[in-house]
C-alpha cells in the first residue's frame, strides 16, 4: 500500500509502500520515552520504500540494551518523530511513525511488542471518561 505524511509543521513530507500487515504497538520503554506517551504505533515500510520528498530529517542515534545502535530521525523545526531504520544498509526497512502518516485512520495495529513494559491501566480504558474535544 502507498502511504504519504509529514511532520505537524509541514516541513518534512514522505511518501512509502508498507505492508498492511506490519502495523504495530511497541511498549518498550524507549518508545514510551521517545515518543513521550505509553506506548508508540509505527508501520513498516516494504523493504528500502521510504522516500523523503521536502526537508532535511534530524538524526539521533540510540543505542539499545543490546548494544545495537537504531537511527531515530525527526523534523528539525516541529520535532515530530518520522521513523527509526538501522545503522545497516543490509535489508533495511523504515519503521514509520504512525502519528504522520495521512491515511493512519485506517491502519489498524496487527500486533503488539515489548508487552513486558505496557502500562498496566491500559487494559481498562474503557472505563476512563471520554470527552470528544478540549474545551
Amino acid at each position: 500500500m502507498k502511504i504519504t505524511g509529514g511532520c505537524h509543521c509541514g516541513q518534512i513530507t514522505y511518501e512509502a509502500d508498507i505492508d498492511e500487515d506490519k502495523i504495530g504497538i511497541c511498549h518498550c520503554t524507549d518508545c514510551q520515552v521517545l515518543s513521550g506517551s505509553a506506548f508508540r504505533t509505527v508501520v513498516f515500510t516494504i523493504g528500502d520504500c521510504f522516500n523523503l520528498l521536502t526537508g532535511k530529517l534530524k538524526i539521533y542515534t540510540k543505542i539499545a540494551e543490546s548494544g545495537a545502535e537504531r537511527i531515530q530521525t525527526f523534523c528539525p523545526n516541529c520535532g515530530s518523530p518520522i521513523y527509526s531504520t538501522s545503522t545497516s544498509d543490509i535489508d533495511r526497512q523504515y519503521s514509520i511513525r504512525l502519528g504522520t502518516v495521512n491515511q493512519r485512520d485506517g491502519m489498524v495495529p496487527k500486533f503488539q511488542i515489548w508487552c513486558r513494559s505496557s502500562q498496566s491501566w491500559l487494559n481498562d480504558l474503557g472505563h476512563i471518561k471520554k470527552i470528544a474535544k478540549q474545551e
